[in-house]
């Protein structure tokens, strides 16, 4: 019953968001969403359910590892949101509040969907409900964002849903029944057919990992991410793309148990290095700061699907990883629309002195810099140390010497960026923006927060998520 509830409880407050009357108080309806969300979720995640798990939805698991990340993620970013959109009073809220509340429904069912039906029903509606969200500045420039992340995305979405039909047949050309939910899936195992597996794993790799933003298939990001608001890139870094991460790990467990495990692994590997040179390049040569966090979140993209291409400590490591970058990103992403406010500007052509007009979010922009880059004792340190002695105890250390060397080319292009913006004499819009209220309580707050989440799993991840994290990794791979 509580698994239904996080599903039903923020959109049904997305309907109340539609009727509400006063644009002024409509966004509080974001944290009581976020507030019963993390409690509800943290009920099943320390007493799981002990009936069994429903074959087409459900807490299992896999859920149990990320979903908590998720719903903390959107609580940050629903407290955030309220003082944003009170910024933003010259735009309707209505439609925002709504989107994201239903968004938020959407990524706990596409978590917690265990067929592959549901999964592409969840990614698929979670895209189209994103649309108002990239464009809710209403600029030229925010449109063309949108678009371009309609039609790569739904190119994305396409060849998922094909991967989706070829899966089908594998079982029925395995003598099986067709059936789509992933326990099923796995228990006829070496029935399916081995050339519609192929093509399925092919397709849908394609599709999930361009919702990730994997490279090549990385192209929308960089807009979408560069125009959307903060705090709408904050949820997307940390949730869309777990949610096809999730999707991803879900149809590897089936092509493992049908014998093609050598098969994920290594076209894993490939794409998780490729994207991880890929965004390390552009972070050198970029000049966008918020671009420059779309790059970012191609890396670690990459670093997740290395993780998971290592056996099961490879996959537990990513797991955390998703919490490391989630909460990480979070506070990278809305500091840097505070600066983005404040400056008037993007590029570090025309940004400057940020530490001085926009101190706290400065700070914390840097701060967020260095945790994100794996600097102890922030998580995302021990989450990457953790896939780096994976590709070592399974002998992949040229794999580990190019992910090292990505992560030292991604340090210094961050850095070379960060402190062109931090650093200098302030230009003069953004000096008259100094006392215009761009520092307010609400919109430095979450960040900070998401900076003491991101120390706190370095320094003290509890046993409860580490176990969470084994737990998921030992079940995705226990077919091999």
């Amino acid at each position: 019953m509580i698994e239904v509830l996080l599903i039903v409880v923020p959109l049904l407050l997305a309907g109340v968001a539609v009727v509400w009357p006063a644009e002024r108080t409509r966004p509080w309806l974001l944290p009581v969403a976020g507030v019963l969300h993390v409690l509800l979720v943290a009920v099943l995640l320390v007493r799981p359910s002990s009936s069994p798990v429903n074959p087409w939805l459900g807490f299992d698991a896999v859920s149990r590892a990320v979903l908590p990340m998720v719903s903390i993620l959107f609580l940050v970013c629903a407290a955030y949101a309220v003082s944003y959109l009170r910024i933003r009073a010259d735009q309707s809220n209505k439609v925002f509040v709504a989107m994201l509340l239903s968004l938020h429904a959407l990524f706990s069912f596409a978590l917690q969907a265990r067929h592959l039906g549901l999964l592409w029903i969840g990614v698929e509606a979670a895209t189209l409900l994103t649309v108002p969200l990239l464009h809710f500045n209403n600029t030229a420039r925010a449109i063309e964002a949108t678009w371009k992340y309609l039609i790569v995305g739904g190119t994305g979405v396409a060849l998922s849903l094909l991967g989706s039909f070829c899966l089908g047949y594998a079982s029925l050309h395995g003598g099986g029944t067709g059936d789509l939910t992933f326990a099923g899936m796995v228990s006829q195992g070496p029935a399916l057919s081995r050339p519609w597996l192929v093509a399925a794993w092919v397709l849908l790799l394609a599709g999930y990992g361009t919702k990730m933003g994997l490279a090549p298939m990385h192209t929308w990001k960089p807009d979408a991410y560069g125009e959307a608001p903060g705090v709408v890139g904050a949820i997307l870094a940390g949730g869309a793309t777990t949610i096809a991460f999730v999707a991803v790990l879900r149809v590897k467990q089936v092509v493992d148990a049908a014998g093609g495990g050598a098969m994920t692994e290594r076209t894993l590997l490939v794409f998780g290095l490729f994207s991880m040179v890929v965004s390390s390049l552009y972070l050198l040569a970029t000049r966008d700061f918020k671009r420059m966090l779309a790059y970012s979140s191609v890396e670690h993209m990459g670093i997740l699907a290395v993780g998971a291409a290592l056996g099961t400590a490879g996959l537990s490591a990513a797991l955390y990883h998703v919490w490391n970058n989630g909460l990480t990103k979070g506070a990278l992403f809305l500091s840097a629309g505070n600066i983005r406010r404040a400056a008037r500007a993007r590029t570090a052509d025309t940004v400057s002195g940020m530490a001085w007009c926009t101190p706290v979010s400065a700070r914390v922009l840097v701060v967020g810099l260095f945790a994100v880059t794996a600097m102890p004792p922030f998580g995302p340190f021990f989450s990457e140390l953790g896939i780096i002695r994976a590709g070592l105890e399974t002998h992949h250390g040229s794999a580990v010497a190019v992910f090292t060397i990505c992560l030292l080319l991604a340090f210094i292009g961050l850095t070379r960026l960060m402190f062109a913006i931090v650093d200098g004499r302030p230009r003069a819009a953004a000096r008259m923006e100094r006392h215009a209220g761009r520092e307010a309580a609400g919109v430095v707050i979450p960040p900070i927060v998401f900076l003491a989440f991101s120390l706190w799993l370095g320094l003290a991840a509890p046993p409860l998520l580490q176990k969470s994290w084994s737990s998921a990794a030992a079940y995705l791979e226990a077919v091999r």
